[in-house]
This record gives C-alpha cells, sequence and structure tokens, in this order.
C-alpha cells in the first residue's frame, strides 16, 4: 500500500499562521530576549490576540488553539475514518514557531504545556471550566528529576476541598501562566497510582513564586521554583477520576506525556530546522556543493555530513508526525511519543553543537544565531524525561515489560 507523507491542505493555514508569527515576530526580537532574561515579551501579546480573535471566527490555524483540548469522540467518525485534529495542528504550529524561537514560542500567552496536560486527561466538564486557561506545568521537584512516580508534594482532601503541599522547581512559564497543573499525591501509601493532577490559580493563597531560574537556554521563557503552603483548592480541580486505582497505577496521569512528548519532538525538530537552513546558506556562500546523488565518500566531508544530519532531521520530524497522528485517532502512542521525543532530542542536540563546529567563528559569535539554537537545543532533550527515561519506556513497550520488571 502506498503512503503519503504529505500533510492534509486543510492544515496548510495551521503551518502558514505558524510561520508568519515564527519568521516576523519571533525572529526579529529573538536576540533581545535572549539579552535580557526574565523581561516579558510584550509582542507575544498581540499574537495572542490575534490567535484568540481568528480562533473565536473558526478561521483560526488550528495549532492557534495551543492545544487547549477540543477532545474528539471517535464513536462519532465513521468506520475507519481517520483524524488530524489537535494533536497534530498543535506539533505543526510548535515546530513553525520554534523555528523562529523555541524560548518565546514557550512564553506565548495561553499556550503553556499544561494546556496539554488539561486536554489528556480533563472531563467534558472541566474542559468547559478550563479550556481557556494559560496553564503551566508542575511536575518536577526537588528531590528527583525524570521520576515522575517519586512526587512528594502531597494534596489532602479536606471536605469539599484538597490541601496541596510541596516545592515544585523549573516550572516553564510559572510567573506568567495564570494557572497551574500541579502533579501531587493524594496517598503515598498507595505509590505512584495515587498521583493526581490539579489546576490551582497562580494567584492564590498558599501559593508563592519562590524564585526564576538563570538558565543555559531558553532565557525568553520564565522558569520558575513555586512553594505550596497549605493551599487550598477545589476537589473539582482534580483532573480526571479521583479513585485511586492500584491496577491502572500511573497510567492515568501519564497520559498527559504522551500529548506533550511529540509537542516538545516538535520544538526539537523547528530547532534543527533552523540550524540546518542557516548551515546550508553558509555552505552555499563557501562554494560547498550538496549533492544528493554522490555517495558521502566522493564530496566535501562538510556537505556529507550536512546530508547525515538532514536525514536525522527527517527521521525527527516523521517520528513526531506519527506520533501526533496516533493521539488524535485515540490510537495508544506511548512508545510511539517517547520514540519522537528521544530521536527529535538527540538529533537537535548533535545539529546544532555540529552547525556551530561547521560555521566556524560565525558559529560561535552572536553575529547569527546558531550558538544561541545550541544553547536553546539542550533542555529539548531534557524536559518531558530525558535521552534515558525515554529509552527505558521505549524498551518496556517493546519487549512487553513493567515499570517493576525493567527498571
Amino acid at each position: 500500500m502506498a503512503i503519503n507523507l504529505e500533510l492534509p491542505k486543510k492544515l496548510n493555514v495551521t503551518v502558514d499562521q505558524a510561520h508568519q508569527a515564527a519568521a516576523q515576530i519571533f525572529r526579529p526580537i529573538s536576540r533581545k530576549y535572549d539579552l535580557a532574561e526574565h523581561s516579558y515579551p510584550v509582542e507575544l501579546d498581540t499574537l495572542a490576540s490575534l490567535y484568540d480573535g481568528l480562533s473565536e471566527a473558526g478561521a483560526a490555524g488550528a495549532g492557534a488553539d495551543g492545544g487547549r483540548g477540543q477532545k474528539q469522540d471517535k464513536k462519532e467518525l465513521p468506520a475507519g475514518a481517520v483524524v488530524n485534529g489537535g494533536n497534530m495542528q498543535s506539533v505543526l504550529n510548535t515546530m513553525e514557531t520554534s523555528w523562529g524561537d523555541v524560548g518565546l514560542m514557550l512564553s506565548i500567552p495561553y499556550q503553556g504545556l499544561g494546556n496539554a496536560a488539561i486536554a489528556a486527561v480533563a472531563s467534558e466538564e472541566q474542559l468547559e471550566k478550563f479550556g481557556k486557561v494559560w496553564a503551566a506545568m508542575a511536575i518536577t521537584e526537588p528531590s528527583f528529576g525524570s521520576d515522575s512516580a517519586a512526587v512528594s508534594t502531597t494534596a489532602t482532601r479536606d471536605g469539599d476541598d484538597y490541601i496541596i503541599n510541596g516545592e515544585k522547581i523549573y516550572v516553564t512559564a510559572g510567573s506568567r501562566a495564570d494557572h497551574i497543573v500541579v502533579w501531587a499525591s493524594v496517598d503515598k501509601s498507595a505509590g505512584r497510582a495515587a498521583i493526581k493532577s490539579f489546576v490551582v490559580p497562580r494567584e492564590h493563597p498558599g501559593v508563592t513564586i519562590e524564585r526564576l531560574e538563570h538558565k543555559l537556554g531558553i532565557k525568553a521563557s520564565d522558569t520558575a521554583a513555586i512553594r505550596f503552603e497549605n493551599c487550598r483548592v477545589p476537589a473539582e480541580n482534580l483532573l480526571g477520576s479521583p479513585e485511586v486505582d492500584t491496577k491502572k497505577g500511573f497510567g492515568g496521569v501519564m497520559q498527559t506525556f504522551d500529548n506533550t512528548r511529540p509537542m516538545v519532538a516538535g520544538m526539537a525538530v523547528g530547532v534543527t530546522r533552523a540550524a540546518l537552513e542557516e548551515l546550508r546558506q553558509l555552505l552555499e556562500e563557501a562554494g560547498v556543493e550538496i549533492d544528493y546523488d554522490k555517495p558521502a565518500n566522493n564530496q566535501h566531508a562538510a556537505a556529507a555530513e550536512f546530508i547525515r544530519m538532514e536525514s536525522d532531521f527527517e527521521a525527527a520530524y516523521l517520528h513526531s508526525l506519527r506520533a501526533a497522528w496516533m493521539a488524535d485517532n485515540k490510537e495508544p502512542n506511548s512508545k510511539e511519543a517517547s520514540m519522537s521525543k528521544a530521536k527529535a532530542g538527540r538529533t537537535v542536540t548533535d545539529v546544532t553543537t555540529k552547525t556551530v563546529e561547521l560555521a566556524g567563528t560565525l558559529g560561535y559569535s552572536e553575529h547569527l544565531l546558531l550558538e544561541k539554537w545550541a544553547r536553546d537545543s539542550k533542555i529539548l532533550d531534557i524536559f518531558e524525561g530525558t535521552q534515558q527515561i525515554q529509552n527505558l519506556i521505549i524498551a518496556r513497550r517493546v519487549l512487553g515489560k513493567s515499570s517493576a520488571e525493567l527498571k
């Protein structure tokens, strides 16, 4: 059976709108906010308003919704029908805007990773309530990084409320988003099965922004440490089911990653493409021909290296689209989501570092954005699960092993 790898025409609006924003808004201010860490990019307010206006009018590129959760019921589709919905649209939008600047993309109002978390597990009533908020996502704590099952923040039931206590670090958009999706345990004795996610307003009693981190890259994006001290939220702010199902285990809340990992892969794909396009132009100006019909050993070493990196880029791109497509079509995509994140994260760090090297002094200077992309790229191989975590998840899915059997 023939496989068509072209995007459906209906998604061209998404790609075109996002690329215009990246080229006309993000790129011109990219260096400005890289040098002004923690300064809010006010130019993004206009973009957010434009996205919302287009979305309300039904004319927006689909990615403008930012994954704010338009769930589709597969039962309503004709037999055999396929969907290119919110996940695919968000990943494509992410790719294009990250081509402009990934730190600025993470700073767009109402486009936070917490929004994808809400879309992944929220009920229809919760989507009505939280579908239009700007949500950051708070998982990591001082005592752990990629081991999400080690959450020590607690959420104790008290009547019609939950009381949250704990500290979260490296919360992307934590000081700017108006809500925070907080991972917490409702019963420490029940282990990982008791970990739930809660939507908490940022300006709320018991919520304190402790500090903003100084970082290697994505400096346009704020990264916060947040303390929750006797923070009381309504019980209905718990996303999904409040029941602790030890048989289902950690699966419910982990569905979040099946949506967000392809998005992070999309970020990496966008930055990789930006670096490759810049390198191609530099090679052409230097008189280096890239010939796809010649074997690698018969052309310039830089051209051969470019072709190698470009093939990795194509693989990362296709992995990302597949994971998003599966999510839209309600196919289990945990393995594919991790594959997309692992491949794209590894590729972006390799390509941006090698591009700086091949560009020589221009690559290391601030005359171009190459060195910035190399700094930005490292986080894309870390957050939403490191390379090692992704490989572990992939191995479990391929071998049919549980987390207890394969650590």
